[in-house]
């Protein structure tokens, strides 16, 4: 057993390891006399472990020393190198994983709720609590508390949202005598929170945006799994936008396409029709789970709804035959979900993955994604 190992023979077959790396790395830089000396070193300290015999495993690695000092000795900054080295390897495995496996999320906007949440915004009437309770309500449920006010007459004129590392989101509210301020949020749950547009005026001490901010659900979308088995009708899944036109009409310029997070509620060739709460597939009411937990109305959810304004399935009446090789896509939170109630269905070549895990914050979402 590896414990009860003499501690000579440990050494001894760490050296063996160390030498066979030597030989393999620099096996084509080396002098051809250099490798045949350290191949017969390697083979004398593989048959003294073989003999288990101590004198000569010594004797060996004292010889591996001088040879190797002499033959290959360690790069200037050799410590630096190898760190370097992990880095460099740790981040082509993260890139690996997110291209392949797994990448991470961010849920934007509140049109899958109460299964998913976006970021939500509260006013708020009392001062935001020491920083040693802010700083622990952010790690653990991503809240964080704004507090702006108007320390003179102040008439808002623009807002501008930032990104930072592709997480941590800012918007800037420009004042018409030249004033900044920053609040740890993205621009639209901010405007709709606290209602900011441009154009409106503060009087001095009054609140700008005073409350709360809760970030989005962050999850893992699982890349991997819609190669071997098809998407399934009541899977949260992940998708472009790219070639769907009524989303790209609305993009901002230079943006081509995002990513859309629903569920799916029609597979090709069904034919939908809602009759809120209900939704009804192919003349039936839905058999999974999960679209019948939205159609029950309970702990939060609401049902399907028909949404005036929408070109399809806009009453009972309308129906929708999903086309071949395209998905259905609809919001939990119905009556506030722009779907494919609005923009038609999704290609299936769109389809990025399917909604896994909900990794922060650590709310009652937590977990696998239902």
């Amino acid at each position: 057993m590896l414990f009860l190992t003499p501690r000579y023979l440990k050494e001894a077959r760490q050296y063996r390891h160390a030498l066979k790396r030597i030989i393999n790395y620099r096996r084509d830089v080396l002098k051809s006399a250099d490798l045949g000396e350290l191949e017969a070193l390697l083979g004398e300290l593989k048959a003294a472990i073989r003999g288990r015999d101590r004198a000569a495993c010594a004797e060996a690695r004292e010889r591996i020393d001088r040879s190797v000092g002499r033959i290959a000795p360690p790069a200037p900054d050799a410590g630096w190198r190898e760190n370097i080295e992990v880095f460099l390897v740790a981040i082509v495995i993260a890139a690996g994983v997110r291209a392949y496996l797994l990448q991470p999320f961010r849920i934007p906007t509140g049109s899958m709720q109460p299964t998913l949440f976006g970021v939500v915004g509260q006013r708020t009437n009392t001062p935001p609590p020491n920083i040693l309770q802010r700083a622990f309500e952010f790690v653990w449920i991503g809240r964080s508390y704004i507090n702006l006010r108007a320390e003179e007459d102040l008439t808002l004129v623009g807002i501008r949202e930032r990104t930072h590392l592709n997480f941590f989101t800012f918007t800037d509210l420009f004042f018409e005598n030249g004033k900044k301020l920053t609040a740890f949020s993205p621009a639209d749950p901010l405007a709709r929170a606290f209602g900011l547009r441009p154009g409106q005026t503060y009087r001095r001490g009054e609140p700008i945006a005073v409350g709360i901010m809760d970030t989005g659900d962050q999850v893992f979308v699982d890349k991997i799994s819609y190669h071997f088995v098809p998407p399934a009708r009541g899977d949260v899944f992940v998708f472009k936008t790219t070639g769907i036109r009524r989303i790209e009409a609305t993009l901002p310029r230079g943006v081509q396409s995002q990513h859309y997070i629903k569920r799916l509620a029609g597979l090709p060739g069904d034919t939908l029709r809602i009759a809120a709460p209900k939704l009804w597939i192919n003349n039936h009411e839905p058999t999974e789970w999960t679209i019948r937990r939205v159609i029950s109305e309970s702990n939060g959810y609401r049902g399907y709804a028909n949404i005036q304004g929408f070109p399809f399935l806009t009453t009972p009446e309308d129906d929708y035959r999903v086309p071949a090789g395209d998905f259905f896509a609809l919001g939990d939170n119905s009556y506030h979900s722009s779907d494919s109630r609005n923009w038609g269905s999704v290609p299936g070549h769109n389809v990025s993955g399917r909604g896994l895990f909900v990794y922060w914050p650590f709310s009652k979402r937590w977990g696998l994604i239902h």
